[in-house]
């Protein structure tokens, strides 16, 4: 809450703050009940403790419509943590390097982008580790279907879906160009089309390792553009970044294969069944992987023709600039071509020179 500046300086600012708390307080108390649907995570079950963990029970999630409204919530969270990175951390160095509008824009794009995967990566690898995804891979298909998620794992999905749904007003509150705006919309809807994807699907798994392996790469991306920018010389950020981005393309389509099209598929129970959130059947597999194979050719074909648009302008900044050499000829017409006509060329005035005339008088 904002308080007016001679508020801030009167004797009594701390009562009129303490006024307000008293108001927040009041204004929660009386919409908490609603309130807690956006802000508290819906759906848990209480699991009785095991023989292993005989003295705790587990808390786990599942997924409503209800989900809805805390999407909507850290939606609004997303574009407060924008606003202040923007604000306090882009904006004070945008001032110190006097970036022109292009790069002025490009390096905000980055700089919030390289910010939001570094996190998301770092915390989708903390989950990884804690929940032993990556000592046992056949945790990606196996027990499926994984309906029932940890706090973190529903709360880091939650997260995603937010962070992408508040890209759309972050389009009119940067002030993004025209022939910008299809470009950001498309890879929005691609990445609120997979993260959605694998939360409905029950897929949570095999999304969390493909968003970590991919969000790594798009950081190393960034973060190499943002050093470009305050030094052009740099170039190795890219040059890695090319070769972790094939090598990331590659991960991707071997393990959805062998989550999707060998472990799913070999699994007993393969019907259709909304009530448990089975959904092992041939058409969705077949539909899940095509998806990710047509998303990852389509990336592919972009960081082809970007790498070749940065080969010729490499290649023209290089290459010297080649000097015409004028022709010769022989004789007199080599100096009358001077005289008379560019490069060599005799132009109309040559025929009314005065040795042509001499000649006609004789």
């Amino acid at each position: 809450i904002a308080l007016p500046s001679c508020a801030l300086l009167s004797p009594l600012s701390g009562l009129t703050f303490m006024w307000l708390l008293a108001h927040v307080l009041v204004f929660y108390l009386i919409t908490a009940k609603a309130s807690i649907i956006f802000v508290t995570l819906q759906y848990n079950v209480t699991l009785p403790a095991t023989e292993e963990q005989a003295t705790e029970s587990a808390s786990l999630y599942y997924y409503g419509i209800k989900d809805l409204a805390t999407v909507f919530f850290y939606m609004l969270v997303a574009i407060i943590i924008h606003a202040i990175i923007q604000e306090y951390v882009l904006d004070k160095i945008n001032r110190r390097m006097h970036f022109s509008k292009t790069k002025h824009s490009k390096f905000n794009e980055s700089g919030q982008l390289s910010a939001f995967y570094f996190f998301a990566c770092v915390w989708g690898t903390f989950i990884l580790v804690s929940e032993n995804y990556i000592s046992d891979p056949t945790i990606l298909w196996r027990a499926y279907p994984h309906n029932l998620m940890t706090f973190q794992m529903k709360f880091f999905y939650i997260s995603q879906l937010a962070y992408w749904f508040h890209a759309f007003p972050e389009l009119y509150f940067q002030k993004t160009k025209k022939e910008d705006i299809p470009r950001q919309l498309v890879y929005i809807g691609l990445y609120l089309f997979h993260i959605a994807g694998a939360y409905l699907l029950n897929l949570n798994h095999l999304g969390l390792v493909l968003l970590v392996l991919h969000y790594f790469v798009e950081f190393l991306f960034h973060i190499s553009r943002l050093f470009y920018f305050s030094d052009e010389k740099y170039q190795k950020g890219f040059s890695l970044w090319a070769v972790l981005f094939v090598l990331g393309r590659l991960l991707t389509l071997i393990l959805s294969v062998l989550t999707v099209g060998f472990g799913l598929a070999r699994a007993e129970n393969q019907k259709l069944d909304f009530s448990t959130g089975n959904f092992n059947v041939l058409a969705v597999r077949i539909a899940v992987l095509a998806s990710i194979c047509i998303t990852q050719a389509f990336m592919m074909w972009k960081f082809i023709n970007f790498q070749l648009r940065r080969w010729r302008e490499h290649s023209t900044f290089q290459a010297p600039p080649v000097r015409k050499k004028p022709t010769v000829t022989k004789g007199r017409s080599s100096r009358k071509g001077t005289e008379n006509g560019v490069n060599g060329t005799v132009t109309s005035n040559g025929a009314d020179s005065p040795r042509n005339r001499k000649e006609k008088s004789s």
